[in-house]
């Protein structure tokens, strides 16, 4: 890992770590470097403006400031690659739009080199996406989850049948390629997934929620997990 990457994934493992913070000792063992190193790399981002605190003795260690701000972020070519690679080979994902408008800030604020070098390692990534799904439809099942409303919709099942649901949203999940929407249907009054696709119109009603949970929605595929499940 070069120095400016390790440095990167530094701040980061100390600002999830919160206020337990993290041993000199265990951040060496984590990226596979001395102590010293550690130790410098740490007063590095302290130099940057990075707000680290650090705790002497047993128990001791260093950690992130919560709620300081933090430096402006940097990220290799390779890593802004990554992310316009992601949102693009998944334009029908939920808040695609908004994973779009980020990965355009991000790359606002690219040092000419750092994007002059994404612009040219993007050309030798080829991405077939599938068509999403409505764009009125997903932005009304966005809105309907994040402010957690019952949402009207006008849906085809498989075998051709038309039918008004209105459903209070627990989850989006994908499988099979296909995204659905997992929800508590008011019509069947039992958990349903609903495949997006088949989703032809959506209203988010004024209807706050129940307190339908995850859980409800049963035991997920051993590979699944959530989105912010992103390790140390």
């Amino acid at each position: 890992m070069k120095r400016a990457e390790r440095l990167h994934a530094l701040s980061e493992m100390l600002r999830r770590s919160g206020a337990r913070g993290r041993s000199a000792e265990r951040l060496a063992r984590e990226f596979g470097v001395s102590i010293r190193t550690v130790k410098r790399d740490l007063a590095s981002l302290e130099r940057s403006g990075a707000p680290i605190w650090s705790r002497p003795g047993p128990g001791g260690g260093y950690g992130m400031a919560v709620g300081a701000s933090l430096p402006p972020v940097s990220l290799s070519a390779a890593q802004a690659v990554a992310l316009m690679a992601a949102v693009s080979a998944a334009p029908d994902a939920p808040y695609a739009d908004s994973a779009a408008a980020g990965v355009r800030k991000i790359l606002d604020v690219l040092d000419p080199r750092t994007l002059a070098r994404a612009d040219e390692l993007a050309g030798r990534v080829w991405v077939d996406a599938p068509p999403p799904a409505s764009r009125a439809v997903r932005s009304a099942l966005e809105d309907a989850m994040s402010e957690q409303r019952v949402i009207r919709i006008r849906y085809l099942s498989s075998d051709g049948t038309m039918t008004v649901r209105n459903v209070e949203p627990v989850l989006f999940a994908s499988t099979g390629g296909q995204w659905h929407l997992v929800g508590w249907c008011r019509l069947r009054d039992a958990m349903r997934w609903f495949t997006v696709s088949r989703i032809e119109r959506a209203t988010v009603t004024m209807t706050a929620c129940g307190d339908h949970t995850v859980d409800e929605v049963g035991e997920p595929p051993a590979n699944a997990k959530p989105v912010h499940d992103r390790g140390e």
